[in-house]
């Protein structure tokens, strides 16, 4: 069991829709400012994805992130910074010829997906390796991108935290690490409750850890209505902690979270009770084996 809990929050993603609940951070300013009330709430992390400020859409502009981050580092130096490298490997076939992309498509080259972190070095940054139906739609992290992108993460100085939502996501996280195209402290995080992929249940979770290497750091999250579930669960495994509009909307069933605080405090409570306690941001770069930030 881990000395303390880090708290990972994931304050707007990538599916959640603003016309879903109101309180979505949307522009680099409300994107930011969840993020630093996040942390005066018990999160050692931010989970960082950035959305066009008029339409609320997900996008993957460098000046956006750059924004973001500027904000954040300019109150809070100490507070974990993870950007997302997910945007960018969303397939859709076209129904007309199955080879050619529809239009929603989001594929494209690796080096793209992770040219805000060549550009920003973020403290963390997630690695998705799985791919896998997504609904209609299919989701695409080939071996060999996934090697491209670790090697510029690597590059960048920024600790990888491995999204897995399968088990043979985790396998090849071990052949990545066995190669050494990975470093030996890369973060798992188990996927859970998203269509197609791993469950949120205990047995799930329990087989998932049982695929992570000895002495790794990990934690897990779940959707939903199983993301406070989950909070608990992973905890009870020796797992750290992911909570944020990304993942549920509701504090309670049919109550919106007014924030992504109120996401954490809840989530704190739960660790609290259960005899746990959270990580604050330095405490988490020591357990992560993060340098301290100075810029």
């Amino acid at each position: 069991m881990n000395p303390f809990t880090i708290l990972t929050c994931a304050v707007t993603g990538n599916l959640t829709q603003p016309s879903q609940t109101p309180h979505l951070p949307v522009t680099p300013e409300q994107i930011a400012d969840a993020c630093l009330t996040a942390a005066e709430a018990g999160a050692a992390a931010a989970h960082i994805h950035v959305r066009d400020p008029e339409s609320g859409k997900p996008s993957m502009s460098l000046d956006l992130y750059a924004d973001v981050v500027r904000r954040i580092r300019a109150q809070n130096r100490e507070l974990i910074i993870n950007l997302t490298t997910g945007p960018g490997g969303r397939f859709i076939p076209s129904a007309d010829d199955p080879q050619k992309a529809a239009p929603g498509s989001t594929l494209c080259l690796p080096e793209v997906r992770v040219a805000h972190v060549a550009a920003l070095k973020p403290d963390v940054c997630s690695l998705d390796l799985n791919t896998m139906n997504s609904g209609d739609q299919v989701v695409i992290n080939t071996p060999n991108s996934v090697r491209q992108m670790a090697q510029i993460i690597r590059d960048a100085g920024t600790l990888p935290e491995l999204e897995c939502f399968d088990s043979g996501d985790l396998v090849l996280a071990q052949t990545l690490l066995n190669e050494g195209v990975l470093p030996k402290n890369s973060i798992y995080t188990l996927v859970t409750g998203v269509r197609y992929a791993l469950p949120s249940s205990p047995e799930a979770l329990l087989f998932g850890k049982s695929l992570i290497p000895s002495g790794m750091h990990w934690s897990a999250f779940g959707i939903g209505r199983m993301a406070f579930p989950v909070v608990a669960q992973a905890w009870l495994l020796g797992g750290h902690v992911r909570i944020g509009l990304e993942d549920t909307i509701y504090l309670d069933k049919g109550v919106l979270a007014p924030s992504n605080a109120a996401l954490v405090l809840r989530a704190k409570e739960i660790i609290q009770h259960l005899g746990g306690s959270l990580a604050t941001s330095k405490q988490a770069r020591g357990l992560w084996g993060l340098r301290a930030h100075n810029g």
